[in-house]
């Protein structure tokens, strides 16, 4: 794998960072990218809203948005996948270009603006993944989205508990992408309230045995008074977890006077790992880790990882890196987190969730 992504890597750099994600979903589809060997080691399993976890290195939302390539990315040994951002209705997303690379800083601005295919298509091929009689073992779990235009942004988030819940190991609801208009208020203590008890509603009439978990994606950008109130609202109504963090709308110093950094969007990689977990770390804290949370944000190594694990997340995801490092990251984090863990002294990795942050 790290000797295809040597070859591979520098050519899809060469095409823009959009066409670059197409060929890549293609290759994986193809079937030509060779999985990953070797089993994980056991201290990295966990146990979370009844599903098993062979170890927490999850691929986040924004890849495979209409999941077409389940089964090539738990090869690549995910622990978990995560599709979507999935809308209710199909839609084209913001104009193109709306992807730029910050290779100095091994980062990204994007602006895509939720370009989906759909809950139907998105419905389609989950169930499809899921009545394969040969399928690799993972947790697969769903973004859900609103339209651009969408004059009931509720409306559109129970639509999509209704489609996807029954196919899908747990659920997401993103109000925290900056490139939608009015998205992020709807991380504000009142509008929240409702969308969440709404949507719990939705999920318990459909699923009376059972229901996914129900997870909640905020920003990074969140003020510590808004980090509370997300906190106070989550364990008030009764979600399961949350996902910390999406893109910020910041330019750390890290980024100034870069190329494109002036360009409109959510940055991500290296830049957003110092925000990231210490909204993570206050999340953490804010909850009194009675919610298991999903830290991203900037993670470009096994030592990162870690970081985000001992500051409060029982599971992580990846995304930006891998554009620049490849798959071999994923192999790396799977199996030097072992090492740290033991390193000091834990036992299972559910011991050092936290173990910065109490």
């Amino acid at each position: 794998m790290v000797d295809l992504f040597s070859v591979t890597g520098p050519l899809l750099r060469r095409l823009t960072p959009e066409r670059a994600h197409t060929v890549t979903i293609r290759l994986l589809a193809s079937g030509l990218m060779p999985p990953m060997s070797g089993k994980d080691d056991p201290i990295l399993a966990q146990r979370l809203w009844g599903l098993d976890f062979s170890n927490p290195v999850g691929m986040a939302a924004g890849f495979d948005k209409n999941a077409e390539v389940i089964d090539p990315l738990l090869s690549l040994g995910f622990g978990f996948v995560e599709v979507g951002t999935v809308t209710p209705r199909p839609q084209p997303g913001n104009p193109q270009p709306r992807c730029f690379r910050l290779p100095d800083q091994q980062a990204l601005i994007n602006r895509f603006g939720f370009n989906s295919q759909g809950l139907e298509a998105a419905a389609r091929r989950l169930n499809a993944w899921r009545h394969r009689r040969r399928r690799r073992p993972g947790v697969v779990g769903a973004n859900l989205g609103r339209n651009k235009d969408s004059s009931d942004a509720v409306h559109d988030y129970v639509a999509g508990v209704y489609a996807l819940a029954p196919i899908s190991d747990y659920l997401v609801i993103n109000v925290s992408s900056p490139n939608t208009p009015g998205l992020r208020a709807l991380q504000d203590r009142g509008p929240l309230t409702e969308l969440l008890s709404r949507v719990l509603l939705a999920r318990a009439d459909l699923c009376e045995r059972k229901p996914p978990p129900l997870l909640l994606k905020i920003a990074p950008d969140l003020t510590d008074e808004d980090l509370a109130a997300v906190a106070e609202v989550s364990l008030a109504v009764g979600i399961d977890g949350l996902i910390v963090s999406n893109t910020t709308i910041s330019r750390p110093d890290a980024v100034l006077g870069l190329p494109d950094a002036t360009e409109a969007g959510g940055l991500s990689g290296p830049p957003v790992f110092a925000l990231s977990t210490r909204v993570l770390r206050d999340m953490y804290r804010h909850t009194r880790g009675k919610l298991p949370l999903i830290g991203v944000g900037g993670i470009a190594s096994p030592e990162d990882a870690y970081v985000k694990i001992r500051n409060g997340a029982s599971l992580i995801q990846l995304y930006t890196a891998l554009i620049y490092q490849g798959p071999a990251l994923i192999h790396d984090i799977r199996t030097r987190l072992p090492e740290f863990l033991k390193r000091d002294g834990f036992k299972t990795i559910a011991e050092a969730v936290g173990a910065d942050a109490r």
